[in-house]
């Protein structure tokens, strides 16, 4: 495993954190009341998974990925890590069409995560076939 591959998962990972903390931090307030603009955290997209905030599965999401990233030399971590990936990618995909299409509000932390978790997929699959 190279560990320019680690690093650039994990560099990578930190910046979804933020992202999501980000967003969580802004679900809260308006959960407490502490926001009036429109908001994609007001969304039910906002929650895909029985009420729990998106950005709180993302920050677990990447903590798993920086762990992940110094193990993808193993067969099962490196299964592991592309199902959440591709997960990950998948939801974010659904995610931007809905910020696309559906809600229609700007989101540039939203957009920071999507691209961090395509990026991520890319990443994995690509040090598969380096390895192999």
């Amino acid at each position: 495993m190279s560990l320019a591959v680690s690093l650039t998962i994990d560099a990578l990972c930190v910046i979804g954190i933020y992202a999501a903390a980000f967003m969580l931090a802004k679900a809260r307030r308006y959960e407490h009341g502490g926001e009036t603009e429109p908001s994609v955290v007001q969304s039910p997209r906002a929650r895909l998974l029985g009420g729990i905030p998106n950005s709180l599965i993302g920050i677990a999401y990447y903590v798993f990925m920086v762990f992940a990233a110094w193990f993808l030399h193993l067969p099962t971590a490196w299964y592991a890590a592309l199902a959440a990936a591709i997960l990950a990618a998948a939801v974010s995909a659904y995610l931007a069409y809905s910020l696309l299409f559906v809600t229609r509000i700007p989101c540039r932390y939203c957009w920071t995560g999507h691209i961090v978790n395509w990026l991520l997929l890319g990443i994995v699959l690509a040090s598969h076939a380096r390895y192999e």
